[in-house]
């Protein structure tokens, strides 16, 4: 394996997830975990090191911010977590706060590292990251919607009784209360849904695309409610996107950027499935949406833009 290094910026529940996924899939050869409590980094750093024998090679070390020289990926999961009750666009200023603290850091030492951000609300802090110039805008990615895309394939695949690997399915728009499940595109193996719904035997509710929808958007308070905080699916779904520029696969996720593009006129960072490679953000595919779908992605595009206005410089 060539020589590839993983640098993490916080080591909470979503930071060791993603690690540790790193670790079993043996994604790089040097990953290093940064935290502003190092006795916590260090911690996970010895949990994680004990799993060596029964992964690929792999040096693992707690660090600091001059560690990051050198890196392929930054991912940054520091920040304050979502609480029961709160949206993800609730946690705006403290997490812009900490996302320009964490990259006036990682400027005094990295400026060509991939950055994955991943702390939230992930489309407004990848929007502040792409206000630093030094930054190349193809390189600065946001997890964005690869886990609610995953969730909506899943979601799919448990009614349709299908392997959720071969349904092609997105989430476009915002990582949070506003994102488009494309119901319009959504497909197995090339046949599109409604045509599969027509040849199928059940019985499906009358508001069942609606049901889906909301299932989708609702997972993660769910999930908090129940046990505080959602973190294996984003550390897989990070994982995944670790994996695509890695390998350099070239593979197509829902990330959230801000490109000059054909998007840009937009003004924030949102998710579009984007082809991912070792240079990051190789394109960003053109959307086929019905018109409510564009209806409802403007009215994302709103949000976002109504959030980032109240941001305070």
């Amino acid at each position: 394996m060539n020589s590839t290094k993983v640098v993490i910026i916080g080591s909470g529940f979503v930071g060791s997830s993603i690690a540790y996924a790193t670790l079993i899939q043996g994604l790089s050869t040097e990953l290093i975990l940064i935290d502003s409590n190092k006795e916590k980094a260090k911690g996970e750093v010895m949990d994680l090191s004990h799993g060596l024998p029964f992964t690929s090679p792999m040096e693992i070390r707690a660090g600091e911010y001059e560690d990051c020289l050198g890196a392929n990926v930054i991912v940054i999961t520091a920040g304050a977590s979502q609480k029961p009750g709160e949206t993800r666009l609730d946690l705006t200023q403290r997490n812009v706060n900490i996302l320009r603290t964490i990259l006036e850091q990682i400027l005094k030492v990295e400026r060509h590292a991939i950055l994955l951000i991943v702390s939230n609300p992930v489309d407004i802090l990848t929007t502040i990251a792409r206000t630093y110039p030094e930054f190349e805008a193809h390189r600065v990615i946001g997890s964005g919607t690869v886990l609610d895309t995953a969730r909506f394939r899943y979601i799919l695949s448990r009614h349709c009784q299908i392997s959720p690997a071969n349904i092609h399915a997105y989430v476009v728009g915002e990582h949070g209360d506003s994102e488009v499940p494309l119901f319009s595109s959504v497909n197995v193996a090339g046949t599109p849904f409604g045509v599969l719904c027509n040849e199928c035997n059940r019985t499906c509710e009358i508001n069942f695309q609606e049901r889906v929808i909301s299932e989708v958007r609702r997972a993660a308070y769910e999930i908090i409610n129940r046990k505080g905080a959602t973190y294996y699916g984003i550390g897989l779904s990070c994982t995944r996107i670790l994996r695509a520029i890695l390998h350099d696969e070239r593979s197509v996720l829902t990330v959230s950027a801000l490109l000059d593009d054909e998007y840009k006129k937009l003004g924030v960072a949102l998710s579009i499935p984007s082809i991912i490679g070792k240079e990051g953000i190789l394109r960003r595919l053109p959307l086929n949406m019905n018109e409510i779908e564009k209806e409802q992605f403007l009215n994302s595009v709103e949000i976002l833009r109504e959030s980032l206005f109240k941001i305070k410089s």
